[in-house]
């Protein structure tokens, strides 16, 4: 290719950049974008206001939803679990907490499956085929999650709530309202994982106390035992195939 070629060529492109941003710029006015405008400032009639700030909120409500529903599932017990797995090995940020939250939001798929299957069944198709009322769909959704939460509530729990909120005793427990059952709930998750994290913490522990009463005996004092009993913890774990039972428990638990 000879210098006249390349100069040609070099002119071609710089049109045909210069035709296609061209178009690009007058796109938007072929296609206009729709304006959202989520600001009250700005609102041009009482409607338009109050337009907005259901928007806010909606907004708001979808940012909190999440944690909302993690916290109805098995996901609390898992990840508090795996915390305490973590914190007794001594293994700092190894696995990162972005490798434990997937795999407890897996496992929380994996065990709510069903559940999420019976609500799609009975809640969400009747609710999108119009057979169902909103206030229906959310009665019947909220169903086989509460069946799911209370399986694995602690009627001392369940107790205590049912006292402060004042709720009588001659209402069955499938008829409790949800602000009722989620908080007893969660406290009876957190119960039973810090009794999962105190075994799990046993063994660990125990490596412990040996590495350290043998530095001692050969008078190495400066030496940090965790330095130590970290390989022998790694060790201990991998050789009973720790992930594998650990994980296997978890999801036994909840049935």
């Amino acid at each position: 290719m000879n210098k006249k070629t390349k100069i040609f060529a070099l002119i071609l492109i710089s049109v045909l950049l210069i035709i296609l941003s061209s178009k690009a710029y007058a796109a938007p006015d072929t296609f206009p974008i729709p304006k959202i405008d989520i600001s009250v400032d700005n609102a041009a009639s009482p409607r338009q206001y109050v337009d907005n700030i259901k928007l806010l909120i909606i907004l708001t409500i979808l940012t909190l939803l999440p944690s909302f529903i993690i916290m109805m599932t098995s996901f609390v017990r898992i990840i508090v679990v795996f915390g305490f797995l973590r914190n007794a090995m001594g293994t700092q940020q190894s696995p990162p907490n972005q490798v434990l939250i997937g795999l407890a939001l897996f496992l929380t798929i994996f065990i709510m499956k069903p559940i999420y299957s019976e609500i799609n069944t009975k809640a969400i198709d009747p609710f999108l085929k119009n057979k169902i009322n909103q206030e229906q769909a959310f009665e019947e959704g909220a169903k086989p999650l509460r069946e799911f939460m209370l399986k694995q509530t602690r009627k001392k729990d369940l107790r205590l709530f049912r006292e402060v909120g004042k709720i009588s005793d001659k209402i069955q427990e499938k008829q409790l309202p949800l602000y009722i059952v989620i908080p007893s709930f969660m406290i009876s998750e957190l119960k039973t994982a810090f009794q999962i994290g105190f075994l799990i913490y046993i063994p660990f522990l125990i490596i412990d106390l040996v590495v350290a009463s043998v530095l001692m005996s050969m008078g190495m004092f400066m030496l940090p035992p965790v330095m130590i009993s970290l390989p022998f913890k790694l060790l201990l774990f991998v050789m009973v195939d720790g992930w594998y039972l650990l994980v296997k428990s978890l999801i036994l638990s909840f049935h």
